[in-house]
């Protein structure tokens, strides 16, 4: 059999050593034919070996020029196919670090030290130069990760190169610390907020979040899922803000749709409101928006979920309170129904969640004063 590599000479009297090899066929089953130049022999007949073995065992990588930015561009447009938008926005966000970081690198130049590079990075100057947190790092990875086993699964790369790459320990460990600094209320800052606010024209919106409500179920309420009456509310749609614009969408799961029976004080303050509210329609007139939220300013307009922390935030600060997140009203809200010994399974439904333990792990904190009840058993058990 013929040697496949022959010698070529070039004008200038360079030697150097070229083969045509077969490779695997194209998708259409059309035949593909590979050649390739060395300057010696052996490489050329090392490359060779290379292409005929992957040939055989389907690990063949054709060459390709799409780069990094261009290949995370084309996963985004399949990879967030019939999801929500906000859903969009977070594949989108996680990954702009990649894309600034890489530019224009290749696809199948990318390697594990790279990847290595981008975390350091994304630690020490990512998000203007501030560096970010572990859960942005391994939201960034993971995102990462799926769009190089597509290139993987579509024979644009051998293998996936971030998929051993780990956040470091360190940033772990400070994510953590920072974690357990921004706790929740305890009850006593719940109460001193309560006796601070209780003239504030928002009372009755506020006391929603500090019954466990999500900022964004808060905001997506309606007058047409409250019974007075009764002294019940159906959380049914949420209303957020998604980049620029605000998007108004039913509960993203079955549990997240629920019923819930409201407190005394709860019934009481959504009355005096919706008086309000009818009082401050009057006086608008026809400039009035009647949008039927329960969360609306005097002219009716309704708010999203950025407007209502900002509100929350001047008056913690007016009342004197702790500034923290609206958001950490649901853990306030849901470790004091734990602590209170509300089961497991009421606590999550509660929260509009199907997993009890996914409840008890993310949203109830024990802190030194809920340890005193264990503290107390033990004095009747040892007294």
């Amino acid at each position: 059999m013929a040697d496949p590599i022959r010698k070529v000479i070039l004008k200038d009297g360079t030697v150097r050593y070229r083969f045509v090899t077969d490779g695997p066929r194209r998708p259409n089953g059309s035949r593909r034919q590979i050649t390739k130049t060395f300057d010696t022999k052996k490489q050329a007949r090392s490359e060779l070996s290379r292409i005929r073995h992957q040939s055989k065992t389907g690990e063949y990588v054709s060459p390709d020029k799409i780069t990094v930015s261009e290949w995370l561009d084309k996963w985004l447009k399949t990879a967030t196919v019939d999801v929500e938008r906000n859903t969009v926005r977070s594949y989108t966000y996680a990954l702009q670090s990649a894309k600034d970081y890489f530019g224009d690198l290749p696809l199948q130049r990318l390697t594990e030290e790279d990847v290595d590079d981008l975390v350091s990075w994304m630690v020490k100057k990512g998000r203007g130069g501030n560096g970010v947190g572990a859960y942005s790092v391994e939201l960034a990875l993971s995102r990462l990760r799926s769009a190089l086993n597509e290139a993987v699964r579509r024979k644009l790369v051998v293998r996936n190169v971030a998929q051993f790459t780990r956040v470091p320990r360190q940033v772990r460990k400070d994510q953590a610390r920072r974690k357990v600094e921004r706790k929740p209320w305890t009850e006593e800052e719940v109460r001193v907020f309560l006796r601070g606010s209780q003239g504030d024209r928002l009372f009755a919106v506020l006391l929603l979040s500090l019954l466990g409500l999500r900022p964004g179920e808060v905001c997506g309420l309606k007058w047409s899922a409250v019974d007075l009456e009764v002294g019940t509310l159906r959380v049914e749609w949420t209303r957020t803000l998604v980049g620029t614009q605000i998007e108004e969408k039913e509960t993203k799961t079955r549990a997240g749709e629920r019923t819930l029976p409201l407190p005394a004080p709860v019934v009481a303050a959504l009355r005096s409101f919706h008086v309000r509210q009818v009082a401050e329609r009057l006086k608008a007139g026809e400039a009035y928006e009647d949008s039927g939220y329960v969360l609306v300013d005097k002219w009716g307009r309704p708010f999203a979920s950025e407007r209502l922390r900002y509100h929350a935030y001047r008056l913690m600060k007016q009342v004197g309170v702790r500034k923290v997140r609206p958001y950490d009203a649901r853990h306030s809200a849901l470790t004091f129904l734990a602590t209170s010994g509300v089961p497991d399974t009421v606590l999550a439904a509660w929260a509009g969640h199907a997993n009890a333990a996914f409840t008890k792990r993310v949203y109830v904190s024990v802190d030194p004063e809920h340890l005193r009840v264990a503290a107390s058993a033990f004095d009747r058990l040892l007294g």
